[in-house]
């Protein structure tokens, strides 16, 4: 009787880089979720147009790195059935990356003075909002490569 085994490669260096540039991602984002968490007449709107801007840098670097070195399709290449998902995962990073950049932008408008300050309270509303959504995205992605790698695990 054959055995089928199943096996996945890691590259150190890609996994390395992966998880410092998650840690400064987290980072930045608990901090400008902090910002925002703060008493609104503290709120500089060019100190949180410069904040926005490097976390947008930070989440496009991020998702490239997901998206180029291919680690979903690593993770799903020994659990083709998982391809769905990984899928509908990888398509949720367009819409955070560009739900980002809107927040961005009603930053600067804050900042120029092309929208009311009210509006200030609408955007922290909304970064709640993407950071809620964020989160539960990157627990579905690890909860996708967790459930592969049991089935890795199988060994049939």
């Amino acid at each position: 009787m054959a055995t089928v085994t199943k096996t996945i490669t890691i590259n150190a260096a890609f996994l390395k880089e992966i998880k410092e540039d998650d840690q400064d991602l987290r980072c930045h984002l608990n901090q400008t979720r902090q910002f925002l968490s703060g008493e609104r007449s503290r709120i500089r709107p060019r100190e949180l147009v410069e904040s926005l801007a490097e976390l947008r840098d930070q989440f496009a670097l991020h998702f490239a790195l997901e998206e180029a070195y291919g680690y979903f399709e690593d993770a799903v290449s020994g659990a083709p059935w998982l391809h769905r998902r990984a899928e509908a995962l990888r398509s949720e990073h367009r819409q955070l990356f560009l739900d980002l950049c809107r927040l961005e932008d009603q930053a600067e408008r804050l900042l120029y003075h092309e929208a009311p300050h009210r509006a200030l309270t609408s955007l922290v509303h909304s970064f709640h909002d993407f950071h809620e959504r964020f989160c539960e995205h990157e627990a579905r992605e690890n909860d996708l490569i967790l459930e592969s790698l049991a089935e890795l695990g199988d060994g049939d």
